[in-house]
C-alpha cells in the first residue's frame, strides 16, 4: 500500500470499470474502506439502504478469518437469561446465559426455565464423549480389498496417528472406525480437539492420514469428506455415536415447585413429553426427540461465536420427563453432538468475545479442553431451562396467552 492510498469511492468505481474485483480490494486499502467500497457498490446496484450494517464495534481486518466481501456487520440482539446454578463437571456455580435472537418470548422462557431450576437447587451436567470427527471416502476394487484395507486401518492406527498429529500442537486422534458399502470405504477419524471446535483441525490431519493409506494400501481417496463425519447435514450416526460433545444435563423438581411456579403437575409434564416429544417425533421422522432444543443452542451459537450451521447437529437432544416415587418431577436433556469451541473461528471477534466472558469460559482452558466442556455444560443448562419452561407452558395451556402478552 503506498501513500496514495484510493478512497472507498475510488475503490467502487475501479470495480464498476472492471479494473477491481471485490475481492481484490483489500490489496489496494484498508479493510474497513474496501468494506465502505463494497457498500456503495450495493447500495448503487440494489437502491437499498445499507450505511447502518456499517456500524460495528470491531475492526474489519480483524474479521478476515471469518468473512470474505465484507460489507459491513449484522446485529442480533443479545439477551442474558438467569443466573443459573450449575453443577457441571467443569462450570460450576452461578452464570448468566447470554442469548443472541430475534425471536421474542424466547429469553423469557429460558429465563423462566432457569428460575425453576434454581428453585430446585440448580441443574447438573456432564460432558460424557468428546471427539470430533472427519470421514474420507475411499475406493477400492471390490469387498475383498475393502476388507484388506480395513484390516490395515486396524494395524496401523498408529502410524496413522503420528501423522495426523504431526499437523497440530494440541489435537489428538482418538481412533479410527472403517465402515464398507461395496467397493467403498469410509473411514471416521475421531479427535480430540481440546478448546477449539476442531473442525478445520480434524480435516487437515485427517488429509495427512490419507496420503500414508493413499502410499500405503491399493485404496485411492475420493473425497476427503464422505458425507459419514457427519457435518451440518441431520444424520442418525451422529445421534448415535456423537460428535463434538456429547452433553447432558438433569434436574429433579419438587412437585410443589412445578404446581406453585409452573402451574401444571409433574404427571402433566411427563405425559406431554412421551407424547409429544418422543411418540410424534418418532412419528413424524424426526432425529430430535425434544421440544425446542434448537432454539437454546442457536442463540447461545450467535452470542458465543460458534458455527451457526452446526445448529443441525447440535439439535440432536433427547429430552425426558418422569415422575420420581416421591411424586416429584425429573427432567433432562442430552444432546448427542454439540460441536463448540472457546478458541478460534468466531470466537476472536469481539462481541462473541463477551458472550463468552459472561459465562468466564474465553480462550484456552487449564486443562486444554476444560473451557469447551463448559460452554458445552452451559447450553445442554439452556436447553433444559427452555424445555422445562416450554412443556410447563403446554402443560398449562399458556403458550399462546405468553406469546400474546409479550407481544410476539
Amino acid at each position: 500500500m503506498t501513500d496514495a492510498t484510493p478512497t472507498a469511492a475510488e475503490l467502487a468505481d475501479r470495480v464498476r470499470a472492471g479494473d477491481l474485483r471485490l475481492h481484490e480490494l483489500e490489496e489496494h486499502a484498508d479493510a474497513d474502506t474496501a468494506a465502505t467500497a463494497r457498500r456503495r457498490l450495493v447500495a448503487a446496484e440494489s437502491d437499498a439502504d445499507v450505511d447502518v450494517l456499517g456500524e460495528y464495534v470491531f475492526d474489519a481486518a480483524d474479521a478476515g478469518p471469518n468473512i470474505e466481501n465484507m460489507v459491513g456487520a449484522v446485529q442480533i440482539p443479545l439477551g442474558v437469561a438467569g443466573p443459573v446454578t450449575i453443577d457441571g463437571g467443569v462450570l460450576s456455580g452461578s452464570r448468566y446465559l447470554p442469548l443472541a435472537t430475534t425471536e421474542g418470548a424466547l429469553v423469557a422462557s429460558i429465563n423462566r426455565g432457569c428460575t425453576v431450576l434454581n428453585d430446585a437447587g440448580g441443574a447438573t451436567a456432564r460432558v460424557t464423549k468428546t471427539g470430533m470427527t472427519r470421514a474420507p471416502v475411499f475406493r477400492v476394487a471390490d469387498v475383498a480389498e475393502a476388507e484388506a484395507l480395513v484390516g490395515w486401518v486396524r494395524g496401523n492406527e498408529d502410524a496413522l496417528r503420528e501423522a495426523a498429529e504431526s499437523t497440530t500442537s494440541h489435537g489428538e486422534l482418538l481412533d479410527v472406525t472403517p465402515y464398507v458399502v461395496g467397493n467403498n470405504v469410509y473411514l471416521r477419524f475421531r479427535y480430540d480437539t481440546k478448546d477449539a471446535m476442531g473442525m478445520n483441525m480434524a480435516t487437515i490431519a485427517t488429509g495427512e492420514a490419507c496420503d500414508v493409506i493413499e502410499a500405503e494400501t491399493t485404496a485411492s481417496l475420493v473425497a476427503l469428506s464422505g458425507n459419514l463425519c457427519s457435518d451440518k447435514k441431520p444424520a442418525a450416526i451422529n445421534a448415535v455415536e456423537g460428535r463434538g460433545r456429547s452433553v447432558a444435563a438433569d434436574v429433579e423438581i419438587p412437585r410443589e415447585v412445578v404446581t406453585d411456579r409452573l402451574h401444571t403437575t409433574p404427571e402433566a409434564i411427563a405425559e406431554i413429553n412421551t407424547r409429544k416429544n418422543h411418540v410424534g417425533a418418532a412419528k413424524a421422522g424426526a432425529l430430535g426427540f425434544n421440544a425446542h432444543v434448537a432454539n437454546a443452542v442457536a442463540a447461545l451459537f450467535l452470542a458465543t461465536g460458534q458455527d451457526e450451521a452446526q445448529v443441525v447437529e447440535g439439535a440432536n437432544a433427547i429430552t425426558t420427563a418422569e415422575t420420581t416415587p416421591d411424586g416429584d418431577l425429573y427432567v433432562s436433556v442430552s444432546l448427542a453432538s454439540l460441536e463448540v469451541g472457546t478458541v478460534g473461528g468466531g470466537t476472536k471477534l469481539p462481541t462473541q468475545t463477551a458472550g463468552l466472558e459472561i459465562l468466564e469460559v474465553s480462550g484456552g482452558g487449564d486443562p486444554a479442553g476444560s473451557n469447551a466442556d463448559a460452554l458445552a455444560e452451559a447450553i445442554a443448562v439452556a436447553a433444559l431451562a427452555g424445555e422445562l419452561s416450554l412443556l410447563a407452558a403446554l402443560g398449562s395451556r399458556h403458550l399462546s396467552s405468553a406469546h400474546a402478552d409479550l407481544g410476539r
